[in-house]
């Protein structure tokens, strides 16, 4: 089953509040990246933030395996320059039975910095979602150890940002961002922005890499039935996991304006 390459396409895939879930789909190749990247605003982007490029010196044999992949020539950067998605790659280092990230480039990252994640293993990546280490960490350890090379998954996510920006690193308070919605602007000034992500093993180093396709739409722009379920969803979110993605500050007006829009 594929996931899509729109908002509206991976929102029906993603998980709409409760307990957190891996939420795989296995891909074919084809299914696998965006088929037409924009290169031009690909590279604008990666001029404009520098800093979404960090390396460790890990990285740069399953980077150049990676470019190689793509039909691109040096490393990580270049495999990243050549398609839509931000691109991440993590290796168990030797004594050690965690995946670490060894490579970045991300030039549209969804509120983070890879200078801060660069290094870190995958329990400390996520330490900032809610439930994270309790519901999901062992079953994430588990199937890193266990992908096989050719095989390839893919899952989805959303959030819900004050701005359409494809780079949203967010530097006001919740409160702040989001003091101007109401239920009448609702639909054009609340942005949904969903990452298609996909792991898989590559062939030679072994490295894993994780790509994360960025996909944006003002809420009015999408079916009926995803405004409704994203307005469920900010109401029943984990306990604390509402508040890291600001919900307090927007969920009221989002659900007033999904009434609106269903009883159109």
């Amino acid at each position: 089953m594929t996931l899509g390459f729109s908002v509206d396409e991976l929102l029906p895939n993603a998980r709409g509040g409760g307990q957190l879930k891996m939420g795989l789909t296995r891909l074919t190749e084809d299914e696998w990246l965006q088929s037409e990247p924009h290169i031009t605003a690909r590279l604008q982007a990666f001029e404009d933030w520098p800093g979404g490029v960090q390396l460790t010196p890990e990285a740069e044999a399953p980077g150049q395996e990676l470019a190689a992949m793509l039909g691109a020539t040096g490393g990580l950067l270049n495999a990243a320059l050549a398609a839509h998605e931000d691109m991440c790659l993590l290796t168990q280092r030797k004594g050690e039975d965690v995946y670490r990230l060894i490579g970045a480039a991300v030039a549209w990252p969804s509120d983070w910095h890879p200078k801060d994640k660069i290094g870190l293993p995958l329990r400390a990546l996520h330490a900032p979602i809610v439930g994270y280490e309790e519901q999901l960490a062992t079953g994430v350890d588990r199937f890193m150890t266990t992908l096989k090379p050719g095989v390839i998954y893919g899952r989805c996510n959303w959030f819900i940002a004050a701005t359409g920006e494809h780079r949203w690193i967010e530097t006001r308070t919740p409160q702040e961002a989001f003091a101007h919605i109401t239920p009448d602007n609702a639909g054009e000034a609340l942005f949904v922005r969903s990452e298609r992500q996909t792991l898989r093993r590559l062939p030679e180093t072994g490295a894993i890499l994780f790509t994360i396709g960025i996909y944006v739409e003002p809420l009015d722009a999408l079916k009926a039935a995803n405004i409704a379920m994203l307005s469920d969803a900010t109401q029943n979110l984990v306990a604390g996991e509402g508040d890291r993605r600001g919900a307090p500050a927007y969920a009221g007006a989002l659900k007033e304006y999904a009434a609106q829009w269903a009883a159109k």
